[in-house]
């Protein structure tokens, strides 16, 4: 006979226990104990089995499922087994606070292995005191890269490249290169095109490595190289690199210096995490939210971060209650406008979110130009106009219905039009004022947006009803 808890199993599949994951893609909370459980009990043998076949970013789910102490335990019981790799897969915090334990030899040495990319990626949030005792340790030639890397700007081309590549001269021939390539040990790991350079090491050209294997082995290198070198500052903001790998479907690019000499490269990889952590920071800074917090943030941390934007918005809300308050007798003589007023607002402020929400996609993506910005206005503007029409049309029906007052459903359905034409408005015309004031949109736009819509939602229907009723 089958009972409550077969038809539990049947229904759910129990995850297997020895597996990473869960059906749900999860880390499996019974892996997570049994790993806690060999840390505890110093089993160094049964740790290493079961991190060693777990790639990078799924070891570095599984620092952030454990606890600090246990984070510093796994990394040294693991020792030069760890994959440093791991901690730029991790929140911030938990890489800042997981390194300031280790010891710095330790993180010299785990650094060490790295591309250039990674490990700046893990050195730039370090104290700077902390970052040069961690550096002292490298070898000269290492240290010297990777503090070229850091002495560029942060969040610049500079601070993502790769500083392996390979470079050769345009007299080399196909069969000179391939010989080239199969003794030096000193390559990449990963490579996608040559960088064909003069003395200088100015960039002349780029080959592609399938262009490049196709060619007979007596061709010469400046025969086959694309003349049309597309290459990027190492000072240059990421966030412009991306918009190069987008504009042009690059995989990668040379990053040149203030002389034009090729000094790294970026990869499509690099540009991934790039557009992904842009792409983070805009949707956190329309909620008024840093760009910057993290899950692993403090309590008080949070509270920071959010504050600013709640007192403006404090404010804000005190204008929209300053307007109600002007039309108080209003309302007292017709008690049906103070359940109505929030819908008018309410939908203005949802209208105004969307058609701010897409403006400040645009300005980002820089797809707004003059004659693109006049149609969006207009585009907006009418759609809220007709938006309000049909909303008006429905809020006015079901407010006669609610009230058996034709007249308030008239005013309500007035009331709606003129706001959704406001929010249409607001949300492209303050995103960009902003943006002309050299003042990120993305981070105030949605207070402003709100507060027109508000205003001018309770103005418009309170003003109205008095209007129409006789009331004031």
């Amino acid at each position: 006979m089958t009972n409550e808890s077969d038809i539990a199993e049947i229904g759910e599949a129990r995850p297997d226990p020895n597996a990473l994951r869960g059906p749900d893609d999860h880390l499996n909370p019974d892996w997570i104990e049994r790993l806690r459980a060999h840390l505890l009990a110093g089993e160094e043998h049964d740790v290493a089995e079961m991190m060693e076949p777990l790639h990078a970013a799924d070891a570095g789910d599984v620092l952030e499922a454990l606890e600090q102490d246990e984070r510093v335990a796994l990394v040294q019981m693991l020792g030069d087994k760890f994959d440093y790799l791991a901690l730029t897969e991790v929140d911030d915090n938990v890489r800042t606070d997981l390194i300031e334990e280790l010891p710095a030899e330790d993180v010299a040495r785990g650094v060490a292995t790295l591309d250039n990319d990674d490990a700046v990626y893990i050195l730039e949030d370090m104290d700077a005191g902390d970052r040069e005792e961690i550096l002292a340790q490298l070898p000269a030639f290492e240290r010297l890269s990777l503090k070229r890397s850091l002495d560029f700007p942060e969040d610049s081309a500079g601070r993502r490249m790769q500083t392996d590549f390979i470079a050769i001269p345009p007299f080399w021939t196909v069969g000179q290169t391939i010989d080239y390539l199969r003794v030096e040990k000193d390559l990449p790991d990963e490579f996608y095109q040559l960088y064909v350079v003069d003395p200088g090491y100015r960039v002349l050209g780029t080959i592609p490595l399938d262009k490049f294997l196709r060619s007979k082995r007596q061709v010469r290198i400046e025969n086959l190289m694309n003349h049309d070198v597309l290459t990027v500052e190492a000072t240059e903001d990421q966030e412009e690199a991306a918009r190069d790998f987008e504009r042009y479907d690059l995989v990668e690019v040379g990053v040149v210096d203030e002389n034009k000499r090729l000094v790294g490269v970026l990869t499509v990889d690099d540009i991934v995490d790039v557009i992904h952590e842009e792409a983070t920071e805009d949707i956190k800074l329309l909620g008024g939210v840093a760009g910057d917090e993290e899950l692993s943030d403090t309590v008080l941390s949070t509270v920071r971060s959010r504050a600013p934007w709640l007192v403006v918005n404090l404010f804000t809300a005190m204008l929209a209650s300053f307007v109600i308050s002007l039309f108080n007798a209003t309302i007292e003589q017709m008690v049906a406008l103070a359940a109505l007023m929030p819908i008018v607002a309410s939908m203005g402020g949802n209208a105004g979110t969307q058609t701010m929400t897409v403006t400040v996609r645009a300005l980002a993506t820089r797809d707004l130009d003059r004659g693109r910005v006049r149609r969006l206005i207009l585009r907006e503007v009418t759609g809220g106009f007709l938006n309000g029409c049909i909303f008006a049309v429905l809020i006015g029906a079901v407010t006669w219905l609610r009230y058996a007052n034709p007249s308030l459903g008239i005013v309500i359905g007035l009331a709606m039009i003129i706001n959704m034409i406001a929010a249409g408005s607001a949300g492209i015309l303050i995103p960009l004022a902003l943006n002309r004031l050299k003042v990120d949109p993305a981070i105030a736009s949605s207070v402003f947006v709100t507060t027109v819509t508000d205003v001018i939602g309770f103005f418009a229907f309170l003003g109205l009803a008095g209007l129409w009723f006789g009331l004031f």
